[in-house]
This record gives C-alpha cells, structure tokens and sequence, in this order.
C-alpha cells in the first residue's frame, strides 16, 4: 500500500486531496493541530487515513510524527508528501502588522521547508529504505507567480514557495525524488474564512479601506465560484502519480485571462489592471 503525507489535512485542499488518495488506495498520514478533527476525519475516511497531529511550525511536534510515519512504514520509502498547510490574511502593505507578515512566511515557506526536510529520508533520501523514490507536491497559487495587491504576505510566501520547489527539485535529482508544483486559482475552500478571525478592520480608516472592502467581495465571490477542492484534489494525485509529471500545474476557470494573458502583457499593464479593480490605481491623495 502507497502511503503519502499531507499536510493541512484538517480542510479544504488538503481534506480533499486526503479524500481522494484514500478512495484510490493510498495510506494518508494526514496532519492537523487538533486531535479532535483528526478523530472526525478518519471516522469519514476510514482506516487509510492516519491523523498527525502537528503543527508546521513546531519542529518537536513534527519529529514525533516524522517517528510514527517511519515505523508505520517498516523500512519502506513514502511515496509522496503534499505540503498543503498555509494561511492567507489581507492587508495593505503599509500597514499589516510586521507579526501577521512573518506569520505567512513562518507557516507556507519555512513550514514547508521543515516538514519536507524532516520528510526527504522517509522519500528516499535515506538509501537504506527498500522501495522507489517518493514525490513532493508543493501547493502554491496563481499568486505564487503573478503578485496580488493586498495580499502581499500571502503571494509573498507562495513564491518563495516555488523558488524553493526549483532548487529542490534540482538538488534532488540524486535521489530520484522529483518536486511539482500546483498552483490552483479561486476554489471553495475555508482558507479566506479562517482569514476572518483575523482582526481586518484595522485598515478601516486608511486610505485601502474601500480596496480592503471590494477585495473582500472578491474573495467571497471566488469563494462561491471556484472550483472545487476535490478538482485540486485529483490534480494533485496526477502530479503524484503521471510517470512524467509537469514542474507545474495551474488549475483555474478562464485560464487564458486569468493565467496565460498577464504572463504575455507588459507588467506595467498588469499593475494598472490589477490596481484598477481595487480603485487604487492612482496617487492617494
């Protein structure tokens, strides 16, 4: 039986992702911050699926899992790890907190980078597992490579993400561990909900207080209209699995303009477009 780990397994993305690895029949070490969730899951997803329970960012927490992922494994490789976990919590630059800023960069880059380094072995990194390498799926967005106004810390931390993925992806060629990137645009996903126990109204009385208002619109109308997470779900299991995978897939509605067209257009235009839908594309006065 293939087993894979997924991070962030608790929601959304990597909920569904865990869903459809275990209908295919794969073993999902799924990770999540409260038992209480993971006791739910796997009494919906049945025996396959094994919750974790750590956070990204607690390095004692995730040698422990790295521990039970290892001897559950009886000295085979894991043949995949899904690095899902992220928060996403608006802000205007100028005026987010510096600690809501390091908090995007402490939870999708350095998390992914801890979890992924304490995994590598487990993936074949450790020559003495028996067994084919494993694979990486880091899961970015559209963001990861085209900026969003107000969404700096999010968009921030997900190119960091695949600037990672590029060099790991290079440096693991030794091992036969290859890394993918996803990179999904609008899905129906709590992670912009879960943004809202995060005080916004901070910005209020700042000169983004009308962008901050019709960004949030935005999110809510993605939010309704997206794709589903189970679509990211399935695409992610392809990049696990295809013999010749992409370094990256994107998956969005209208992918010519929201994906292919801002790639070809100057970036000044892009910048009018993209500032222009938020009402901040001239000098605030």
């Amino acid at each position: 039986m293939w087993s894979v780990v997924v991070t962030g397994a608790s929601s959304g993305i990597g909920r569904a992702t865990a869903a459809v690895l275990v209908a295919k029949g794969y073993r999902v070490f799924g990770s999540v911050r409260d038992r209480a969730a993971g006791d739910r899951i796997a009494g919906e997803l049945g025996d396959r699926f094994i919750p974790l329970r750590f956070d990204v960012t607690s390095e004692t927490e995730l040698r422990a899992a790295e521990t039970a992922v290892r001897d559950a494994l009886q000295g085979t490789t894991l043949a995949g790890l899904v690095n899902n976990a992220g928060i996403a919590i608006p802000g205007p630059l100028l005026h987010q907190p510096l600690e809501v800023f390091r908090r995007h960069i402490e939870v999708n880059l350095i998390g992914a980078f801890t979890v992924t380094q304490a995994f590598l072995p487990l993936l074949g990194a450790d020559r003495a597992l028996q067994g084919p390498p494993g694979r990486i799926v880091n899961v970015s967005t559209l963001g990861g490579a085209i900026g969003a106004p107000l969404l700096a810390g999010y968009c921030s931390s997900k190119h960091g993400l695949e600037g990672l993925s590029e060099c790991l992806r290079r440096e693991l060629m030794i091992y036969g561990i290859d890394v993918v990137v996803v990179a999904p645009g609008a899905i129906k996903t709590p992670i912009w909900d879960k943004a809202q126990a995060f005080d916004t109204s901070i910005y209020g009385r700042t000169d983004y207080g009308p962008a901050m208002q019709k960004l949030q619109a935005m999110l809510e109308d993605g939010n309704r209209s997206g794709l589903s997470a189970e679509q990211v779900g399935e695409l992610i299991h392809t990049a696990l699995t295809v013999p010749k995978p992409r370094v990256r897939y994107v998956l969005t509605r209208a992918k010519f303009m929201n994906w292919i067209l801002p790639g070809l257009l100057p970036k000044r235009w892009v910048d009018r477009i993209a500032a222009r839908r938020l009402g901040i594309d001239r000098k605030l006065t």
